[in-house]
């Protein structure tokens, strides 16, 4: 099963194992609830996809790796309590709370969320001392004295044999506990994600021509040779961040990530040869429909592994500036949403209209904290609630500015001032269409209908944020293009559909 599956598995069981029945009870008993189970390679991405269903089902999550567990930090520690049975007293062993429990606990109290999931990493690889708890824990979901809250759905993972000599193998009693999903590693999977998280283009147009380096993890007489979906993601945070510094990519770099010689040299070679493309091409000129007959000739001739780094230079381009338009029209709506709602109070409030504004912002300073906290904010979500408090804040600093008026006039002003952003929004969305125009326009005249054109239409379709800029706003070359217009219609009724952003 790859990742995808999984996390579709996992998901459905866990809105299945919160369901309650009339009387507010669990329709599947706590006890039954068996602890789900993915068992797969390192660095697959199973910490992850825990990550993204804990934010798209609005749930906490608490997550350790077993492996830094002691029987004692797990468990609880030991101590002496005096007991009365009968007419005697008695000196009775008892244990201080789990810290894995107490975590759970922590994170209810301080975010008022009472329903999550407690993930376990490496649990078939953890010490000998700890190992019968564990299995005791799978069953009973117990760790000492001390029950998961309930609520709080198990979810655990491993390693097959192959990739740990660590792992402990678990008895049949065991396994028919547990609700196990087994995951391989699956690029194009594995793409679908990395490219909505913005993984560098040079990473994707390198793995589809080679695709058979996505995942390496074997030993060879030179050692173990390590290449993981985790590797590549955390080399294309790193490849980002050192341009940005303009700070040399190199093959040492390269190798910390790609624990593969062979493997860090090919990518190091390729990535060479993709700047010297991103330099030839001057891909601002092709996206302002200035691109050269020079350019395009030479588009036209270039063999095939050239034109899909060209094409992974310019997607990039375009899908950075699609992710920005959705940006700023989430946190646009967010803002009409929170100043209509404030406008009566405004225009009837005789006293700082900045001060509710600020009430406001603190309501949204909140779901920050409580969505960091709990684990269950999006990397999206947290963008868009960074740009709305920052909004937010703009709006009081030009009242205070104006000499902190109040009433009809205050509003007026932040009316104002809300337009102002609206029609630079407007003006954002018309660039980023004509960018799409001139991608279409370019692809036209270098490479006509051939393979190039499926590739821009599949990653535009495939592409969270170009999805949903071409459903929202259209792109009248895209449909020309594309004659699979049921994804759109099914798009459609997926996304969500924002109405004129107005106040």
């Amino acid at each position: 099963m790859n990742i995808k599956d999984a996390k579709e598995q996992i998901r459905n069981a866990i809105i299945a194992y919160f369901t309650k029945d009339e009387y507010g009870e669990y329709q599947i008993a706590i006890e039954d609830q068996r602890p789900v189970f993915l068992m797969g390679p390192p660095g697959i991405g199973k910490t992850a996809i825990m990550q993204q269903i804990a934010s798209e089902l609005g749930i906490g999550l608490v997550s350790y790796s077993m492996t830094h567990h002691t029987r004692q930090s797990a468990l609880g520690l030991p101590y002496i309590t005096q007991k009365t049975y009968g007419d005697m007293e008695y000196s009775v062993s008892e244990y201080t709370m789990s810290e894995i429990i107490a975590s759970v606990y922590d994170l209810m109290e301080e975010t008022g969320i009472r329903e999550g999931i407690l993930f376990l990493d490496e649990i078939n690889c953890v010490s000998e001392t700890l190992a019968p708890s564990m299995l005791q824990f799978l069953q009973y979901k117990i760790f000492g004295r001390h029950r998961v809250p309930d609520g709080w759905i198990v979810v655990t993972a491993g390693n097959p044999p192959e990739y740990n000599n660590s792992v402990r193998e678990f008895d049949t009693v065991t396994w028919d506990r547990l609700k196990r999903i087994d995951i391989e590693p699956d690029y194009q999977i594995w793409k679908e994600y990395a490219l909505d998280r913005g993984v560098h283009p040079s990473i994707s147009t390198y793995l589809d021509i080679k695709n058979s380096d996505f995942y390496r993890v074997e030993t060879t007489v030179e050692g173990k040779s390590i290449v993981t979906a985790r590797a590549w993601l955390n080399l294309s945070d790193m490849i980002r961040l050192y341009e940005q510094n303009h700070i040399d990519v190199d093959e040492k770099m390269i190798g910390q990530y790609l624990q593969d010689r062979r493997v860090a040299a090919s990518f190091a070679n390729y990535y060479d040869l993709f700047n010297k493309y991103k330099s030839d091409y001057q891909i601002d000129d092709i996206l302002n429909g200035k691109a050269g007959d020079e350019i395009i000739k030479r588009a036209h001739e270039a063999g095939y592994d050239e034109r899909l780094s060209l094409l992974g230079l310019i997607l990039d381009r375009v899908g950075r500036d699609l992710r920005q338009v959705y940006y700023s029209e989430q946190i646009l709506t967010e803002m009409r949403d929170i100043l209509s709602g404030l406008k009566g109070d405004i225009e009837t409030y005789t006293r700082s209209a900045a001060k509710l504004i600020d009430a406001a912002t603190e309501v949204k300073r909140s779901e920050l904290e409580t969505g960091k906290r709990s684990n269950s904010l999006s990397d999206d979500r947290r963008k868009i609630l960074h740009g709305t408090i920052d909004c937010l804040e703009t709006e009081m600093k030009m009242l205070a500015k104006e000499g902190d008026p109040s009433g009809k006039e205050a509003f007026e002003m932040i009316r104002k001032d809300f337009n102002a952003s609206r029609a630079e929004h407007k003006d954002r969305v018309e660039e980023a269409g004509v960018e799409l125009d001139n991608v279409f326009t370019f692809a036209e005249e270098a490479f006509s209908e051939g393979q190039e054109m499926l590739i821009i239409l599949t990653e535009l379709t495939k592409g969270f944020y170009s999805a949903y800029f071409i459903s929202r706003h259209g792109c009248s070359k895209y449909f020309k293009h594309n004659k699979e217009l049921l994804f759109y219609e099914r798009q459609n009724d997926i996304l969500r559909v924002i109405e004129d952003i107005d106040l």
